[in-house]
């Protein structure tokens, strides 16, 4: 598979920007082309192995990252809430902030 260039760039403007830290910590997801072959397709050797030592990776849990957590409320929104025809954005809006308060009310939370 062929890696973007895009991310090994995008860890060097990373690194420039933040040249006098001694580690810089990236939050990402599992994408596959997350990983040390993008920067040696990119880079020469020496280059991407000082690249990637400058970086700390910590992954998100590969079915559990915050976008699973927005789809599975966007679900439950739907279901409880918008599962009948609304004619009008005044009523919607209503609707979505009166069942975004009764959830906060009942401390609600997403289970993933």
């Amino acid at each position: 598979m062929k890696v973007p260039w895009d991310w090994a760039r995008f860890l060097q403007e990373i690194a420039e920007r933040y040249r006098n830290a001694q580690k810089i910590t990236l939050v990402m997801d599992n994408l596959n082309t997350h990983r040390p072959g993008a920067l040696y397709e990119t880079f020469p050797p020496d280059q991407a192995k000082a690249l990637w030592d400058r970086f700390e990776f910590v992954y998100s849990p590969k079915h559990g990252n915050w976008l699973n957590i927005a789809e599975i409320e966007i679900n439950v929104m739907f279901s409880q809430c918008l599962d009948r025809r609304i004619d009008s954005a005044g009523k919607l809006r209503e609707e979505v902030t009166a069942w975004q308060a009764r959830c906060d009310q009942i401390h609600a939370k997403v289970n993933w």
